[in-house]
């Protein structure tokens, strides 16, 4: 398990129902400063969702 990675019974805990939830504004970095995602139009929401995330792994010294 690495730091990430989140136990199955706090995701039980966690559950929360439908009129408790809130929504959540995604917010990117386009051009050097952040925006909401919500405010891209149609083209830049569709290049947003194709977009390869980067993923860095622990470094091993020794």
């Amino acid at each position: 398990m690495n730091d990430m990675t989140v136990p199955t019974q706090a995701l039980t805990a966690a559950a929360l129902k439908d009129e408790e939830r809130t929504r959540c504004e995604v917010w990117t970095r386009v051009m050097g400063y952040h925006r909401p995602v919500t405010s891209f139009n149609k083209g830049k929401k569709s290049e947003h969702r194709e977009r390869r995330h980067f993923v860095e792994s622990r470094c091993c010294m020794g």
